[in-house]
């Protein structure tokens, strides 16, 4: 990829959100610091919560219900910024609930 990807976070300020997606930037700064060209935070209202990346919608509180576990977020951004990328921890611990999962059926 040439160009580092934009990440653009919308919030309802009427449901008071802005700490949860200002938390959700700092945890994406932090992982993705020379990854990424920015995190954007746009105050919306209507329960609006959204995360895209450049153009792509990866998150919508109401189309995927609700809010993402930071887990999931860091992947689905890898996935698009740096598809390569070892996520580490975050990885392992995924690999760890999927084995989880298939214990119990």
């Amino acid at each position: 990829m040439n160009q580092r990807p934009a990440i653009q976070i919308t919030y309802c300020t009427g449901c008071k959100w802005l700490l949860r997606s200002a938390w959700m930037t700092q945890e994406l700064l932090s992982t993705f610091q020379d990854e990424l060209a920015s995190v954007t935070l746009i105050p919306g209202r209507g329960g609006i919560f959204e995360i895209h990346v450049d153009d792509e919608r990866i998150w919508s509180r109401e189309v995927d219900g609700g809010f993402p576990d930071i887990k999931v977020l860091k992947r689905l951004v890898r996935d698009r910024a740096c598809p390569d990328r070892d996520l580490g921890h975050v990885d392992s611990s995924i690999e760890g609930e999927n084995q989880e999962d298939a214990k119990q059926i």
